[in-house]
């Protein structure tokens, strides 16, 4: 844009020279043309819309024009046909991006300020996040089957604690001595039955079926535990 010397609004945002370029025509019929607009929509009114100020031309002389921001912008786009209209769109897109830029080395400074407090909460937000999810990670790439109480561990609570919880949940019920998942949750491939050999006091060999869970089962209960405020301690060891 021309050297401008505003009259009227502080923030310019465009000029019947930006509209001439736009549509081609000669700035007198631009100039024509929001004279004629000015008119239609009544001083008072226009007064609010457009502004008259002036450029220096390539001679150096003062010549006047219209400034609008974008609801002049529009009024006069409506004017025009769907190609002309787009873009003067276009241009106060432009124009707008460039008014986000700082106008100054106050305004940069303030802008970096702000982009630092931005980045400084991003970094708290990961430092948070971050090992939750290699907790997450460091379930998927286990394979191993784990019983109710190793994967309890993790959380700070016993085997027990944890048995008693899921089951409160709706997840499981215990019957023979052995907790087993209810109907719902059943055939998820959450759990896997062990048969294991032990001696009873009398020191006879007994055989029972023992729970074990499964990567999937595990994530099953990492997303109950942290959804009742119950996080794993993230001081593990493998």
């Amino acid at each position: 844009m021309k050297d401008l010397s505003v009259l009227g609004q502080k923030e310019v945002k465009m000029t019947s020279l930006d509209l001439a370029e736009i549509t081609g025509k000669d700035h007198k019929q631009v100039m024509k043309e929001i004279r004629n607009e000015i008119e239609n929509l009544r001083d008072v009114l226009a007064g609010e819309i457009f502004s008259l100020g002036y450029y220096t031309d390539k001679n150096n002389q003062k010549r006047p024009c219209y400034e609008f921001g974008k609801k002049g912008a529009m009024q006069l786009a409506l004017k025009y046909n769907a190609v002309t209209r787009y873009r003067v769109i276009e241009k106060i897109e432009e124009l707008e991006k460039q008014n986000d830029l700082p106008k100054n080395f106050a305004e940069a400074l303030r802008l970096a300020a702000d982009q630092a407090e931005i980045i400084e909460a991003q970094k708290q937000v990961i430092s948070e996040v971050q090992p939750k999810a290699d907790y997450v990670d460091r379930i998927l790439n286990s394979k191993d089957l784990l019983t109710i109480t190793q994967i309890a561990k993790d959380y700070g609570l016993s085997g027990n604690k944890l048995n008693t919880i899921l089951h409160k949940q709706g997840v499981q019920y215990k019957q023979s001595r052995q907790w087993l998942l209810y109907q719902n949750h059943a055939d998820k491939g959450y759990t896997q039955s062990k048969t294991v050999e032990f001696k009873d006091k009398a020191g006879n060999n007994r055989f029972a079926l023992n729970t074990k869970w499964t990567t999937k089962g595990r994530l099953f209960i990492h997303d109950i535990l942290t959804g009742l405020g119950i996080y794993p301690n993230l001081e593990f060891t493998d």
